[in-house]
């Protein structure tokens, strides 16, 4: 992001037959010794997490624009924007960058892409940055360090667990072994916090002079894999395959982002605004929408989207309520749409004061929860929760499952969980970097 006036469960289920990610229940599974965690770790959601995607195009800029800007780029083709959270190199000041304007321009329907600029390689960046330890291990505390902030950074601005959060790497030498394990543990490290926590790893890397080397260890035990990557290519191409050294069956599954076009002014509604442009199809922040009940008696949030879950507290009739996403579940009068609250409780649309009360409401996102794929072969998607259903389609090793609910269904190796994705597929929990790989994991609720 480099510009003229800113700066810019564990792998616990690889099977010495599997090359293809299920299995009947009749097979019989050779167990390789446990695996390391790395590439793909486990990400424990709290539970009012879900995560938030986007696809179209962005744009990202140093300072993040007044609110009146972003209303008058209603005009514009964009719908998400980058903005710079956090970092030791972060340069611009971001006095409109607060828990406000975020609600705001998160009510206007845009999506947003956040973006940490902490420390950089030791071989790269601009001299004047502060940089990445050369030691490996002090890279990783590093790492660890940055993720913890990122988080802080973004709680304070209302960002939600599930967010996504990107590591603004920029180019440096790619013949340094030094240096590149230092980048590599840095991000590795990055990774495995957030994860830890509940978020979503990116990062944002130039795509000759540091994402190759990222993709390079692709497959690696030694480094923890991001979610997302986010390229600097200034092509002007917006294309999200057919990325130099870098295969299409990596960071296959709404993983990918690519900043085409740099800097350059644009102007919508009046307003001109420095830019550059991006392409999406990622994760980005999730935030918490403020609507309010409209029962007329007491409205009861339950643990799951249904009457059927257990009742966890109640709320009076007007009492504001904070939406992280919708998910389907039983019918309450004429909707099956259930609001998850930030707290990971659930209430029936039919009672707030969501702009439909019978189908899905925007900007709210669908509740999903992606973990890594952990198949060599890759997981083959099934129209059902059984090896037994047909196989529609095969996510590559390393895509994000996109699940929303789980249910039972046939035995894969240790497990009987089967994940349903946003798509409608499913895909055997066991090959999964859920929590669990015998039973369900929380927050996801049953199909």
């Amino acid at each position: 992001m480099s510009h003229p006036h800113r700066t810019l469960r564990s792998l616990r289920r690889f099977l010495v037959l599997s090359a293809v990610g299920v299995l009947s229940a009749a097979t019989t599974l050779a167990s390789a010794p446990p695996a390391a965690a790395e590439p793909a770790t486990v990400v424990p959601y709290p539970a009012g997490a879900s995560a938030t995607r986007y696809s179209g195009l962005a744009f990202d800029t140093c300072t993040a624009p007044p609110l009146t800007a972003i209303q008058a780029w209603s005009a514009s083709p964009y719908r998400a924007v980058g903005v710079y959270i956090g970092g030791v190199n972060r340069t611009c000041a971001q006095p409109q960058l607060t828990a406000s304007w975020v609600a705001s321009v998160s009510a206007l329907k845009w999506r947003l892409l956040p973006i940490y600029k902490g420390l950089q390689p030791p071989c790269g960046g601009k001299p004047t940055d502060a940089k990445i330890s050369s030691v490996a291990a002090t890279a990783r505390s590093q790492g660890t360090a940055a993720a913890t902030d990122a988080i802080a950074k973004a709680k304070a601005l209302g960002m939600q667990p599930g967010s996504a959060f990107y590591n603004d790497i920029e180019h440096y030498v790619q013949t340094d072994t030094t240096c590149r394990a230092a980048v590599l543990s840095y991000v590795s490290a990055w990774t495995k916090e957030l994860h830890r926590l509940g978020y979503v790893s990116g990062v944002y890397m130039n795509l000759n002079l540091g994402a190759k080397q990222l993709s390079d260890v692709y497959t690696s035990t030694t480094y923890a894999r991001p979610d997302a990557l986010w390229i600097a290519r200034y092509d002007g191409v917006d294309s999200l395959k057919g990325w130099t050294s870098i295969a299409d069956s990596k960071w296959a599954s709404h993983q990918r982002a690519k900043q085409f076009k740099g800097d350059h002014n644009e102007t919508y509604g009046g307003v001109t605004i420095n830019i550059d442009t991006d392409r999406l199809d990622t994760p980005v922040a999730t935030v918490a929408y403020t609507y309010t009940a409209t029962s007329s008696t007491t409205l009861n949030a339950r643990t799951g989207p249904s009457t059927g879950y257990p009742l966890a507290k109640s709320y009076a009739p007007g009492s504001s309520l904070k939406v992280v996403c919708q998910a389907p579940g039983s019918t309450v009068g004429s909707t099956r749409v259930w609001n998850k609250l930030s707290d990971g409780t659930y209430v029936t649309d039919y009672y707030v004061s969501t702009p439909s009360n019978a189908t899905y409401s925007a900007p709210l996102p669908r509740c999903t929860y992606p973990y890594q794929t952990t198949a060599p072969g890759g997981l083959t998607e099934r129209s059902g929760p059984g090896s037994s259903y047909a196989a529609v389609g095969t996510l590559p090793n390393g895509s994000l499952a996109w699940v929303y609910c789980q249910r039972a269904g046939s035995a894969v190796g240790t497990s009987k969980i089967w994940d349903r994705m946003d798509n409608g597929r499913y895909v055997s929990d066991y090959y999964v970097a859920t929590p669990s790989n015998t039973t369900y994991s929380k927050p996801a609720p049953r199909c």
